[in-house]
């Protein structure tokens, strides 16, 4: 017991202060909201306004869109169309012509085209805006291909572009970042009156432990 007291002791030199750093950095972190710290809280809240590009019919006074990106698929030009309904459409920007939503077929064809091993495919499943399993949780329909190797790949319906890749690493990491900020359940609430008190308790226990590392050094030097 003496043994381990001593490698307590040199270990606590060594992490020590490392250990009272990340607890007074992870207080700080944890104390406000990260709405707050990311300023939402000062935007103003203003009625959104359609987009209108005068002479486009991507665009025009009688679509309510509420924002346009442009992508190249398949190797041509297409417009993914948000409304201001939050509905999603594809246009071919050449012709103007809609495009239908991704099948099943398709969501295949991408993730074969632009994941490494995405022609492994064990499963394919649409899930629609409001089912879509925990580990994507964006309200939006997409399709969930299963690799080999536990990887799923998002693919969006109405979209045709990979929302999201999750790899069982990722969903390790997201449920240690669960328990890390103690929210096992939704994983999004970094701050929170348990987190707080834990972390401040932890701050306190840390800064503690490094007082003492130096004083058990100073009576040591005593009795010698």
């Amino acid at each position: 017991m003496q043994q381990f007291a001593r490698w307590h002791i040199w270990l606590g030199w060594v992490v020590g202060i490392p250990i009272l750093m990340w607890m007074v950095t992870g207080l700080f972190m944890v104390a406000r909201p990260i709405e707050e710290v990311r300023g939402n809280h000062l935007r103003k809240e203003l009625p959104e306004q359609p987009l209108i590009l005068p002479g486009s019919e991507l665009a025009s006074a009688d679509m309510e869109l509420k924002e346009m990106r442009a992508v190249m698929q398949d190797g041509r030009p297409v417009a993914i169309l948000t409304a201001m309904d939050g509905a999603v459409m594809r246009i071919d920007m050449t012709s103007g012509a809609p495009l239908p939503a991704i099948d099943a077929v398709a969501a295949r064809r991408i993730t074969e085209r632009r994941i490494e091993g995405g022609d492994r495919v064990t499963s394919v499943r649409l899930y629609k805006a409001d089912e879509v399993p925990f580990d994507f949780r964006r309200p939006m329909p997409v399709w969930q291909v299963k690799l080999d190797g536990g990887v799923n790949v998002y693919i969006g319906r109405d979209t045709g572009e990979i929302e999201a890749v999750r790899t069982r690493w990722w969903r390790a990491f997201d449920f240690m970042w669960g328990l890390h900020i103690l929210d096992p359940q939704t994983r999004e609430d970094t701050s929170h009156p348990l987190l707080i008190v834990l972390a401040a308790l932890g701050t306190i226990g840390a800064l503690l432990g490094c007082i003492l590392v130096f004083r058990r050094r100073k009576a040591r030097a005593v009795e010698t």
